[in-house]
């Protein structure tokens, strides 16, 4: 059986941004739970769909996605020692993690502000995320989720194109803490 988890891309995910007091133990806890699933029947590699790096921060010379370090890190983290890729086939040795948020203009206080147009976009993606709606997940408005600063969205449409074979979902989190919405949600896929 072939299992996929999506957790959000959050800077607080990673060691380096860490503080004393954790800022949203109860989303940390849901992504390490998820992530563990994902792993517990050793895939022997999991494939990492994540968004593409920010051009903002390969000039600064950070190559590699946040996306990818997020998801190098709950792995790491979980005890996962196979194979990390970004392409390739599913099969029933591979499990898929998809490193996605929503829109980041939530809120006054969002990354990108107030838009009114982040709820209705957040909520048909939970929408597709919750009916394992494979072609609405790859139908996504790239350029409306840029304009809302959801950065997940590729990830998101690669996930929908996967066409996986889900027979159940779960919602281990939905939330906005910080104007950008996060999901930790994982797909029980049929062989």
């Amino acid at each position: 059986m072939t299992r996929a988890v999506v957790v959000p891309s959050a800077l607080l995910l990673l060691p380096e941004y860490a503080g004393r007091v954790d800022p949203a133990p109860e989303l940390r806890s849901a992504c390490l739970a998820a992530v563990g699933w994902l792993i517990e029947d050793a895939p022997r590699r999991v494939l990492a769909l994540v968004p593409p790096a920010d051009p903002a921060n390969v000039a600064r010379g950070v190559s590699t996605p946040l996306g990818r370090r997020v998801a190098d890190e709950l792995l790491r983290r979980s005890g996962f020692a196979g194979d990390v890729v970004e392409d390739g086939p599913v099969d029933v040795h591979t499990a898929v993690l998809v490193v996605a948020d929503g829109s980041a203009r939530r809120g006054e206080h969002a990354p990108g502000y107030l838009d009114d147009r982040a709820v209705a976009f957040d909520t048909s993606v939970e929408e597709a995320l919750m009916l394992a709606d494979s072609s609405a997940l790859e139908s996504l408005d790239i350029r409306l989720g840029a304009e809302l600063l959801a950065q997940g969205v590729p990830a998101l449409q690669r996930l929908g194109a996967l066409d996986l074979p889900v027979d159940q979902v779960d919602l281990d989190y939905a939330g906005d803490p910080f104007g950008v919405q996060y999901w930790v949600v994982r797909w029980h896929c049929a062989s």
